[in-house]
């Protein structure tokens, strides 16, 4: 990430680290770290069928109270960043989506896990068909009780299958919900990792849409609500095939009657066709005003300090409590109608039964103890599908709004600074620009900054000096690759590292902030300690470099902050270092000695070399 101009970037620093550590593991270490991968990725097949490798876990739970430690790794198929790069690879393989209305990373999503939504459909069919089996074999039963076998030992035959019918039903059950929530826990990694990586890098009008409070809610609830959606797909047809077998079976019993149990199963369907339409509108209403008050309730606890200063928390609180008001009005709008969506569909059993009777009484239609049975056994089978209707369609409306939302985050235009980055010899100069032109607003005719042209040789030490506003920070963004080009060429080569004006600083240790994933150099390590001034304000701390320094660096004062990531940019043992006003948050005397560091760090660096650029030193803006 150090190539691609910026410092800060966390995936990246995630990544390093793993790497890391994965590289100073030992064999055995190696060797232990797979032997602590859930049972699962090893289990055979009766094994995953039976859950048998659940008992170790459970053993250990009854010994003892588990704690995190004693919960095993996830298998390489499970992990997010192996789901993550599956999904990048299929998605840039070619666009699957069969219409251009239908957001292809859908489709993406499906052809990754094809294989894994048919077996956990055919476990949802055999469900299916078993708990249908129930009416039928009761109705053979009865039929043998009543002497009218067909065959000899006809009853312990269908006591035995319906043991059979039982075990099955049980089984495919638990490998339906098992298969569809482990599915959804993939997808849903996936997704969190594609919208991370995206938001870093979103084009400027991107990010002023989608702020962080909109790609927080994607994360947390519409990734939540597509992780979902495995589940819920499955309950979509098995409902429809599901109450097509049991009116099948009421043909059997009562004849044309059941006409009048699929009247009332239409018309109830059909009732509630207009009221799913209005559910639809209420949540996408929901999401947006949800988006907007986590968006002012984000902004509000970001700058706190700000609000206390000048006493504006009266005023933010009713702000906010005013668009919670907004999101509670669509919150209700949407349950009032999803509880006549219940009421409509729970009632309708009690319809159905009663309409079914009422036509074989008026058409004299006999009911003995084998129809009246097989009646009420087959009512039952088609009262919770019909009762998860409502559930189902709530379902189905949840996740098509959230994968609405994700496609047009994913869609949303990426950052192009169109710098051409070069990291091999022949090139004279390290920052060359030629004419060029940039704008934050890329869609828009005024220029942030106009006719640049810059060259920057090999081991120079360059100073940015204008008024405020001037635009030497989105110079440096430029360079950086921040800054869209309309105009003229810019070419950069060489490693870069960049400090900002406001420090930003990562939740962790001093030493985390300053490695930021790269291998520990103890000699180096400790010349960029000395170089920063970093030396004694660490013996200050309670546990030196390794003293957690809290979200943002609460616990460090400004000049130590600015001068943790001076210290991050300068181990990374950069060509090019790009500094944004590094001085401001500390005082003269510490100024000079960091001026001092940065440019004895700039000058020894020979081991670097910028093409036939004549010094071979670091560049320092």
């Amino acid at each position: 990430m150090w190539n691609e101009g910026c410092n800060w970037s966390l995936s990246t620093w995630e990544q390093h680290k793993l790497h890391s550590q994965m590289g100073s593991l030992t064999s055995d270490e190696l060797a232990d770290s797979e032997s602590q991968v859930s049972p699962f990725a090893k289990a055979g097949f009766f094994s995953k069928m039976s859950f048998w490798w659940l008992n170790p876990l459970m053993k250990m739970g009854y010994k003892k109270p588990l704690e995190d430690k004693d919960m095993p790794l996830l298998g390489s198929t499970d992990r997010a960043c192996n789901q993550y790069s599956m999904f990048m690879e299929k998605l840039n393989g070619k666009n699957l989506s069969p219409s251009p209305a239908t957001p292809s990373f859908f489709w993406t999503i499906v052809s990754c896990h094809t294989c894994a939504i048919l077996v956990s459909g055919f476990f949802a069919l055999l469900k299916v068909l078993t708990v249908s089996a129930g009416p039928i074999i009761l109705k053979a039963f009865i039929n043998v009780s009543l002497g009218k076998g067909t065959f000899k030992h006809e009853g312990y035959v269908l006591a035995a299958l319906l043991f059979v019918c039982k075990c099955c039903e049980s089984l495919s059950q638990r490998q339906w919900y098992f298969r569809t929530r482990r599915l959804g826990l993939q997808v849903r990694s996936l997704l969190s990792a594609a919208i991370y990586k995206k938001q870093q890098k979103l084009s400027n009008a991107a990010k002023m849409k989608h702020s962080s409070g909109n790609i927080m809610n994607y994360v947390i609830v519409d990734a939540y609500r597509i992780g979902e959606s495995p589940y819920w797909f499955h309950q979509t047809w098995t409902t429809s095939v599901q109450i097509c077998i049991s009116l099948a079976i009421l043909y059997d019993v009562v004849g044309a009657a059941m006409i009048s149990s699929l009247v009332v199963i239409v018309m109830t369907v059909l009732s509630n066709v207009p009221l799913a339409r209005l559910q639809h509108k209420s949540k996408s209403k929901l999401m947006e005003a949800q988006d907007v008050r986590l968006k002012a309730m984000s902004e509000s606890l970001v700058h706190m300090k700000v609000l206390k200063l000048y006493a504006w928390e009266s005023h933010f609180k009713k702000v906010i409590e005013g668009l919670r008001k907004v999101e509670y009005k669509w919150l209700s709008a949407f349950q009032l109608r999803r509880a006549y969506n219940i009421f409509m569909f729970w009632s309708s059993p009690v319809l159905v039964s009663a309409a079914t009777f009422l036509t074989c009484y008026l058409l004299k239609i006999p009911l003995d103890a084998s129809n009246v049975f097989t009646f009420v056994a087959t009512l039952h089978l088609v009262q919770e599908p019909i009762r998860l209707v409502p559930e189902v369609i709530a379902a189905v409306i949840q996740s098509k709004v959230a994968f609405t939302r994700i496609s047009k985050f994913l869609d949303a235009p990426e950052l192009n600074g169109q710098v051409r980055k070069r990291y091999y010899v022949g090139i004279d100069y390290p920052i060359a620009m030629n004419s060029c032109s940039f704008s934050w607003d890329d869609s828009s005719s005024k220029h942030t900054l106009k006719n640049i042209n810059l060259i920057v040789k090999g081991g120079e030490k360059i100073a940015i000096c204008g008024e405020v506003g001037s635009g030497k920070s989105t110079l440096l963004a430029a360079v950086l690759g921040e800054v869209p080009k309309t105009e003229g060429m810019i070419q950069v080569c060489g490693k870069m590292a960049y400090v900002s004006q406001n420090a930003w600083i990562q939740s962790g240790t001093v030493r985390d902030n300053i490695l930021f994933g790269s291998s520990m150099d103890e000699e180096r390590y400790h010349n960029t300690l000395t170089r920063c001034s970093l030396v004694k304000d660490l013996e200050m701390l309670p546990y030196g470099d390794c003293t957690q320094i809290g979200e943002r660096g609460v616990n460090l004062s400004g000049g130590q902050k600015q001068r943790v990531q001076l210290a991050r940019a300068l181990y990374q043992n950069a060509e090019i270092y790009l500094l944004d006003d590094p001085f401001s948050a500390v005082d003269a005397h510490t100024s000079t000695s960091l001026f001092n560091g940065i440019c004895h760090e700039c000058s020894i660096r020979e081991d670097c070399s910028f093409g036939d650029a004549p010094s071979g030193f670091s560049t320092c803006i």
